[in-house]
């Protein structure tokens, strides 16, 4: 390898793509072409740093087995930061073992956090972890070790464990510190940003206030009875009942929550759960069907008692009942959630990340445009939707993952 190869790999190694192309730009060998691709992702242009990698990997020999995996993983990682979620996995593994095959530990640990961020973004948690408890990061280079704190953090955060979460970002960050990365410090820092902002609103006795995750953790494991609007379950510290396919239940079940330790009127919830400007004797029949089915859902954690004027709940064991609300709550805050993180997102990887049909995260993206929510980049296939994030608040909550039993 030659002297101004080496000085770029060097300089990307450092965080400076500029430095990098000012030695290779030029050049048109298949080291120059890798390099040149992974400069330009690094500077954000995706498309053309795709084609650089894919250039590279042709021009490399057939004995240059670990320089073209080397550039799968590049272009995974592109895959990755450009929401293509569909990418193939399996490339990504058999570069991944000839790495390992070939004694290049560093770039193969890479390619397992890949792969381990990935099954984060689409919820699949103990897959993550699954694919973390294979690699051990102490002999790995700084840049490595934040990386794969990052990742550790991430499923700490999503299964509200903020103690895990905060302990692995403290260590991400002496580790970006030490590998004197720029951009990898502002990772962490940004990480970090999610501990210390609002994740929820607590509704109680007819106030509101709102909590940070911490806050959040410390509420699921209280002993009261949670109504929980983010995940759509109701819960204990021992119990958690979904409702989540149930939203006439689910509704009834907050609204009582709201009003406790009162009763709610049988006309409000008439016209809260059914929508009804009127509440007849047939929507009162349906509240009462309703009601019993809450009932039998419920019996383990609460009763609802009939009232003179209506209903109430009474929890069997709690001596709180709360309702746990999202911190904004819209009619799509699932896909909001995902392109808060201000990537761009296509939609066949919203759909796969939301585990939902495509042609419905496609209605509900078009519903967020006409309402100015998201805004849409590109044509046909290449189509990405992207939007701000909503300034203040963390989306923990409301990305797919199962609360902790």
């Amino acid at each position: 390898m030659d002297s101004l190869i080496t000085a770029a790999a060097r300089a990307l190694a450092a965080g400076d793509p500029l430095g990098a192309l000012k030695r290779v730009a030029l050049r048109d060998d298949a080291p120059a072409l890798a390099l040149r691709g992974i400069a330009m992702a690094q500077l954000g242009d995706l498309a053309r740093a795709r084609a650089l990698l894919r250039s590279a990997a042709r021009a490399f020999g057939p004995k240059e087995a670990v320089a073209r995996a080397r550039c799968v993983i590049a272009e995974a990682e592109i895959a990755l930061v450009s929401r293509d979620l569909g990418w193939p996995a399996k490339a990504l593994d058999a570069a991944r073992t000839t790495l390992e095959a070939h004694g290049d530990r560093v770039n193969a640990a890479h390619a397992r956090y890949l792969e381990a961020r990935r099954l984060l973004l689409i919820g699949r948690l103990d897959e993550a972890e699954r694919t973390l408890a294979a690699l051990d990061p102490a002999p790995l280079p700084p840049a490595s070790r934040a990386a794969h704190e990052l990742v550790v953090a991430g499923i700490a955060l999503r299964r509200l464990q903020t103690g895990a979460a905060r302990a692995a970002l403290e260590r991400a960050g002496r580790a970006a510190h030490y590998a004197g990365i720029p951009a990898l410090t502002a990772e962490v820092a940004s990480a970090s940003l999610v501990l210390s902002t609002p994740a929820a609103r607590l509704i109680a006795r007819g106030e509101e206030r709102l909590l940070r995750l911490e806050e959040v953790e410390a509420l699921l494991a209280s002993g009261a009875l949670v109504v929980d609007a983010c995940r759509h379950v109701v819960r204990d510290a021992r119990t958690v009942i979904s409702l989540a396919s149930r939203p006439v239940l689910f509704a009834l079940a907050r609204a009582l929550a709201e009003a406790w330790p009162a009763d709610v009127p049988r006309d409000a919830l008439v016209a809260r759960v059914f929508r009804a400007k009127r509440a007849d004797e047939s929507y009162r029949a349906r509240l009462r069907v309703e009601l019993g089915r809450l009932r039998k859902v419920l019996r383990t954690l609460a009763g609802v008692n009939a009232t003179p004027r209506g209903f109430a709940l009474l929890p069997h064991h709690a001596r709180e009942v709360v309702v746990l609300a999202p911190p904004v709550e819209e009619e799509h805050a699932a896909l909001l959630a995902f392109l808060a993180d201000g990537e761009s997102w296509s939609s066949s990887a919203l759909a796969l990340a939301l585990g939902g049909s495509q042609r419905n995260v496609q209605r509900a993206l078009d519903a967020l445009a006409a309402a100015y929510k998201v805004q849409s980049l590109g044509r046909g296939r290449a189509r990405r939707w992207l939007t701000p994030p909503v300034p203040g608040f963390p989306t923990t909550l409301l990305l797919p993952a199962p609360l902790p039993e």
